[in-house]
């Protein structure tokens, strides 16, 4: 976790140069060599002092209206927040315990998604809990078949 100086100087310059001293071109690019890593530990990998995750998702948010990839950024950032509060996948039994994961890996999902795919991700949550995944299930990128399957690949 960044100590406050991830907000001092130039954001988004620290951010891609640290990007580019991983040897890549885009924050984008980076973040799908790390398939299903949280974003703040992204972000503990591209400055563990001074970049924060919710940087690191702004950015990867930009990129991915910049190609028109919203909806498959969605998927990706379910599958990061999904890896974070419900790491052994969807549970076989509904405790309380399991219930709060899943709310606060949904809750978030929810408020980290754009307004224009906030019903599509309305609905997908819905018929998560409706028509529930196997045990075990756990999206291990944005192309996980249950998620393309909710949230196929149509810009909105």
């Amino acid at each position: 976790m960044s100590d406050g100086r991830a907000w001092e100087g130039n954001i988004k310059a620290r951010l891609y140069e640290r990007v580019r001293e991983h040897g890549f071109d885009s924050l984008t690019a980076f973040a799908e060599a790390r398939p299903a890593v949280p974003l703040h530990l992204l972000a503990e990998e591209l400055g563990k002092d001074d970049v924060a995750g919710v940087q690191v998702l702004s950015g990867l948010l930009a990129e991915a209206e910049r190609r028109k990839q919203v909806t498959r950024f969605v998927r990706d950032v379910f599958a990061r927040l999904w890896s974070e509060s419900v790491p052994d996948g969807w549970p076989a039994m509904m405790d309380d315990d399991a219930r709060f994961a899943i709310a606060e890996a949904l809750g978030c999902w929810t408020a980290y998604t754009p307004e224009t795919h906030k019903e599509h991700v309305k609905q997908a949550r819905a018929a998560l809990r409706a028509s529930p995944p196997p045990p075990g299930w756990r999206p291990l990128s944005p192309d996980d078949e249950l998620l393309l399957t909710l949230l196929p690949d149509e810009e909105v």
